[in-house]
């Protein structure tokens, strides 16, 4: 296995990974088209425009609503395809290093490798289908939409970009809080997994397991609560950016600076820019905590023995 996870999302998935930039930079393209078309039927309805025009406006925006629906279809199906044919990478891996060592018994890394196959391979290997595509498909939409609305109402758009500055400070710090419990977490599943090996069955004489379970819930508890507690703040300063618009739009649709059209741009644009900022923060947490278990999973004496072994599975 490669020393980096980025190293083996290249290993595993290849020029995949370029085919899927693709369709996420072609996906990101057409984002912006249907906030302009929003705003031109608004702006055309309300200056009493013919209904022929009106009309021509609303099939141009369902034809590219369309083809941003089918091309988003075929990027997730493709990502997932990727993802699940490196899980059965990472998994093929691990047996095939350990058919080399066969005629070793060690009941320990039976445990540790009982909870690879079972419950680690699998978020690494599906972080794999994301890996490159996520990033570059969220942060397109970012720009390109920020970029419009710069493009609309300047000032109205630093509304919008003083949302986000304050979850640039907190989200990493409490994702941080997050990776130090899943690291631990990780170990203790190993070490239940060890138990259940030696022992030849979930027997639990001296308490030990059943202590370990319990570290767990206190550890998945912790994790909820963080997570669920950066989703709030996120959340409360999006409300903040629609209130701040709705406050700033109205004063310079009364003061005519602007036009209806262009609220209803801005309204449309947070609510795009904020989906796709939820989906890269979502991916930062997947990283940090996809590298912790890669690092765990590559401490292993059957991850180091797969290194030269799994050559020939590589998909």
């Amino acid at each position: 296995m490669p020393n980096s996870l980025y190293r083996f999302v290249w290993r595993v998935s290849g020029l995949h990974q370029v085919a899927i930039a693709a369709l996420s930079i072609l996906l990101f393209l057409l984002g912006t088209v249907p906030l302009e078309l929003q705003r031109r039927i608004i702006n055309s309805a309300t200056d009493q425009a013919p209904l022929r025009s009106i009309a021509l406006l609303v099939a141009l925006y369902l034809s590219c609503v369309l083809m941003e629906g089918l091309v988003k279809l075929a990027l997730n199906i493709y990502r997932n395809w990727i993802g699940e044919r490196s899980v059965r990478w990472l998994r093929r891996a691990i047996f095939t290093a350990d058919a080399g060592d066969a005629e070793v018994v060690d009941m320990a890394r039976e445990g540790v490798e009982l909870s690879i196959v079972i419950a680690e391979a699998e978020p690494i290997g599906d972080f794999v289908g994301t890996a490159i595509s996520e990033p570059l498909l969220q942060a397109g939409i970012l720009v390109s939409v920020t970029g419009y609305l710069i493009y609309l109402q300047p000032l109205m758009a630093l509304v919008v970009v003083l949302v986000f500055c304050p979850q640039l400070g907190f989200v990493p710090l409490m994702q941080s809080a997050i990776n130090r419990r899943v690291g631990e977490k990780i170990g203790i599943t190993r070490e239940i997994s060890t138990g259940i090996v030696n022992r030849g069955g979930a027997h639990d004489p001296d308490g030990r397991q059943r202590s370990r379970i319990e570290r767990i819930f206190t550890l998945n508890m912790g994790i909820y609560k963080i997570k669920f507690s950066m989703n709030f703040f996120m959340n409360f300063l999006t409300q903040l950016g629609y209130a701040g618009i709705f406050a700033l739009g109205g004063y310079f649709v009364i003061t005519g600076r602007t036009e209806i059209g262009t609220i209803a741009a801005f309204v449309a644009g947070l609510g795009k820019i904020n989906d796709p900022w939820g989906d890269l923060v979502d991916w930062y947490r997947a990283v940090k905590v996809t590298q912790v278990k890669y690092a765990m999973v590559l401490s292993t004496p059957s991850a180091a023995g797969a290194i030269v072994r799994a050559e020939a599975l590589v998909p």
